[in-house]
């Protein structure tokens, strides 16, 4: 009988942390300790190293995800392991899990099987604090928001026009639309607001593309609260709070480090969706992991038209980063499902099915040439594959024109990503890191922007702009903000903004029906179709699953 993966995490042996930071040359005085095996890197040590030269960036992605779940964090995690075998000094670069997903659908985001990052119960629930930070942060701003509406409002702001809501790291559909300030004058200014997911909140992906400290409260200053009865924005340096926010966040900057199963030095920092963000790692993570690696292997979230269109577009632009390649994650259940087949009958062979959900993996190909990085096809391997069926998908990527190799890393930990990550590295060895691009650029009107990413990697015929997002977009690019890249809020369940068109789905429009100035973040976010930014846990919730068993051990988290 093998092992679960919280089984296998429970046996492991972990090192020191300080073992894993001497390991990449730094020292306990770099460190601020969580316990044995977490540590945050001091600011000191990140500004030092600067100098450095940079190792190789390698993305991983993924086809369109399905409802069998792919494994796109598991393949990043052994990658990462398996460059190790190949003597190469890598290190993995991660999101932190959002307790929303852990508790609803997922039940833990650390990697799986011989490919995880630990400790994965720390890591998978409050970790070293910095979801709490971001959720405090962020509430903090929206009582201070309705504190000085309740004062006398001296800055004149219209209480119908108000740009920020209260977070909540908990999936929990009752609060997507609330009345606040009711039972009397004593209580505040009545008026409707609502909750988002703390993964959304603009304050996470200011966290996650600051620079540094000060890069940090310049860009919580930036931040619009609102708006005047002219249409004029107010902002979070106007109500005075600016410094505060910083304060809560001063920790949560640093990085965090921690080690895979095998000992492979992993940055977990930063947690933004990539369907209603940008969907990345911090950006202090990487470009740390950049000065003290030969290569980094980090990940976007969700598929390569969400997570890896904002890494190029968003998090590169930002932070000056050149990507060597991308790892696009596939597997033959994603494929049969695009194909047709639903997730009950996935466990019998349907090769016919694999074929048809192969145009799926195609697009996503195709997506990450537009950008100019080299691509590798990752095949995650599940027991219940048929080689015929893994056939089909390796004979379909050399038609592609694509390489392609099975990965077990799963099973088998670094050892079962070897061929993957030789693969990575002679792509690297043979691409040419200056053909990098961005998909658009800078100068384009944002309504061209965002055509651009629905008809090049959506496959959409056009774009409709709803008039209440066509309205803000015109203001927005009137007031100086045009040069912003955009961040599209679309659902990952599809190439489109329907959740239900699996596979590539042609002939579509994606409408448009809002957009939001994340001017901290530096970003316009534009949404699609019905996608939200407070999810509903489903039917069955994975926290129906998780408990504690008579030793104090967490049980049910995977």
């Amino acid at each position: 009988m093998k092992k679960t993966d919280i089984e296998i995490a429970r046996a492991a042996k972990l090192q020191p942390v300080q073992a894993i930071a001497e390991g990449l040359g730094l020292g306990n005085g770099d460190l601020e300790s969580y316990g044995s095996v977490k540590a945050k890197i001091r600011l000191e040590t990140i500004a030092r190293l600067q100098g450095q030269p940079d190792g190789a960036l390698v993305l991983v992605t993924a086809m369109t995800p399905t409802a069998a779940g792919e494994g796109k964090s598991t393949t990043t995690v052994g990658l990462g392991d398996a460059f190790r075998h190949l003597g190469k000094r890598s290190i993995v670069t991660i999101r932190e899990p959002s307790l929303g997903p852990c508790f609803g659908i997922k039940g833990g985001a650390a990697g799986g099987g011989y490919a995880q990052v630990m400790p994965m119960e720390d890591i998978n629930l409050h970790f070293t604090g910095d979801f709490h930070a971001v959720t405090s942060a962020h509430n903090l701003l929206a009582a201070a928001l309705d504190n000085h509406l309740f004062q006398g409002n001296a800055l004149g702001l219209d209480a119908r026009r108000l740009a920020w809501k209260r977070v909540l790291d908990m999936n929990d559909r009752a609060l997507r639309n609330v009345i606040v300030g009711l039972g009397g004058p004593a209580h505040g200014i009545p008026r409707e607001s609502g909750f988002e997911i703390t993964v959304a909140s603009e304050i996470m992906a200011v966290l996650c593309l600051s620079k540094d400290l000060k890069d940090l409260k310049a860009r919580i200053g930036r931040m619009i609260v609102g708006e005047r009865a002219d249409g004029a924005f107010v902002t979070a340096a106007e109500l005075g709070v600016a410094g505060a926010l910083t304060v809560l966040l001063k920790d949560a900057i640093k990085p965090n480090l921690v080690q895979t199963l095998e000992g492979t030095p992993a940055f977990v920092h930063g947690g933004p969706f990539a369907n209603i963000a940008h969907g990345c790692n911090s950006l202090m993570a990487t470009r740390l992991a950049l000065k003290l690696g030969d290569i980094v292997v980090t990940e976007a979230g969700f598929a390569t038209e969400l997570g890896a269109e904002k890494f190029f577009d968003i998090k590169c632009r930002a932070g000056g980063l050149t990507p060597s390649a991308a790892v696009i994650v596939a597997t033959v259940r994603a494929l049969k499902m695009h194909g047709g087949v639903r997730k009950d009958d996935l466990g019998s062979e349907n090769v016919a099915a694999v074929r048809a959900g192969l145009a799926n993996l195609e697009k996503h190909v195709e997506n990450i040439r537009w950008f100019g990085v080299p691509a590798v096809v990752a095949l995650n391997h599940f027991t219940k594959d048929t080689d015929a069926e893994i056939d089909a998908v390796l004979a379909a990527c050399k038609t592609m024109r694509v390489p392609a190799r099975i990965s077990r890393v799963w099973e088998r930990g670094g050892a079962g990503g070897t061929e993957l990550a030789q693969a990575v590295v002679e792509a690297m060895n043979a691409g040419d890191r200056a053909a990098f691009r961005p998909l658009y650029a800078e100068t384009l009107p944002l309504t061209k922007k965002i055509e651009t990413i629905a008809t090049t990697l959506y496959g959409a015929d056009g774009v409709t702009i709803l008039p209440a997002a066509a309205t803000k977009l015109t203001k927005y690019e009137s007031l100086g903000f045009a040069g912003l890249p955009v961040c599209m809020a679309k659902t990952q369940s599809s190439l489109s903004d329907d959740a239900t068109k699996l596979g590539r789905p042609r002939h579509f429009t994606v409408t448009i029906r809002d957009a939001k100035l994340a001017a901290g973040a530096g970003f316009v976010v534009a949404y699609a179709g019905d996608v939200m930014t407070m999810p509903g846990l489903p039917k069955k919730p994975a926290a129906e699953t998780i408990d504690l068993d008579d030793d104090g051990n967490v049980v049910g988290l995977f």
